[in-house]
């Protein structure tokens, strides 16, 4: 029932910043954390970080530790990633997903993703 939408991807230098939007749909929404992932082609998506949504902790994949940081709008059901300091290493389509569980970790919903191209 939850539809998740990115949007805010695009090309940018090395050095430059993007801030990735996830817009949730779909009533209620309380999910556990929310978590956003990145995928190039031929590749397993890998995790990028996460944010509960009760309490707003944050997780953060060491690659992207002290570059990026995850944000929620509990009112507008939103989710953000924003990026700063690109590496053409952080090419790769974004995607937002929903874990429902506190206790099983995989993720139920997904978005289409949005595609982060970073030219050095």
């Amino acid at each position: 029932q939850v539809q998740l939408v990115e949007s805010g991807g695009g090309s940018v230098q090395a050095g430059g910043s993007l801030r990735l939007s996830c817009a949730a749909s779909g009533r209620p929404f309380s999910p556990y954390s929310m978590g956003w992932f990145r995928q190039t082609p031929g590749k397993e998506r890998d995790f990028v970080g996460a944010i509960t949504w009760s309490g707003g902790i944050t997780y953060y994949a060491d690659s992207v530790k002290g570059r990026f940081t995850i944000s929620r709008d509990k009112v507008k059901n939103m989710v953000y990633l924003q990026m700063n300091s690109l590496k053409p290493e952080d090419t790769a389509v974004y995607y937002c997903a929903l874990r429902r569980s506190i206790t099983v970790g995989t993720y139920d919903s997904w978005g289409q993703g949005t595609q982060v191209t970073v030219s050095s």
